[in-house]
């Protein structure tokens, strides 16, 4: 998807959501939507850094906003990865085996979806209306 390797090289920046001056893996997210839609469904509550406190909110907010996706995966879909019993990553499939997120130190990448990503994966989800 584009859109989301648009972002690639972003700093790293908690809560943010601004291409190329920084952002997390939500706000990644966030942003793709924004350039899909013009604005976002809803404000953001605060939130860790490290999500430890958290519940699934990440989840609840996907099945609110996104369509959750039936067959197999496919570039432009939400890819959810549980980070202990719950949803607390983000990132977008770019093609088959390579998603874009945004890592802690790194920034936002493209990396490969490998054995201990995939073992991970929370969920898969298609943002409204989109095709690719």
């Amino acid at each position: 998807m584009t859109a989301a390797r648009e972002w690639v090289g972003t700093p790293y920046r908690h809560r943010a959501s601004t291409p190329r001056a920084g952002c997390d893996c939500l706000g990644l997210v966030r942003g793709v939507w924004r350039s899909l839609y013009g604005g976002e469904p809803e404000a953001v509550p605060n939130y860790a850094a490290d999500w430890r406190r958290s519940g699934d909110e990440l989840r609840a907010a996907a099945e609110r906003w996104l369509i959750r996706a039936a067959g197999p995966a496919r570039a432009g879909q939400v890819v959810l990865f549980r980070l202990g019993r719950a949803a607390r990553h983000c990132g977008i499939l770019v093609e088959p085996g390579r998603f874009v997120h945004a890592q802690e130190g790194l920034g936002v990448i493209e990396a490969n979806l490998n054995e201990a990503w995939s073992a991970r994966i929370a969920g898969l989800y298609d943002f409204p209306g989109v095709t690719d």
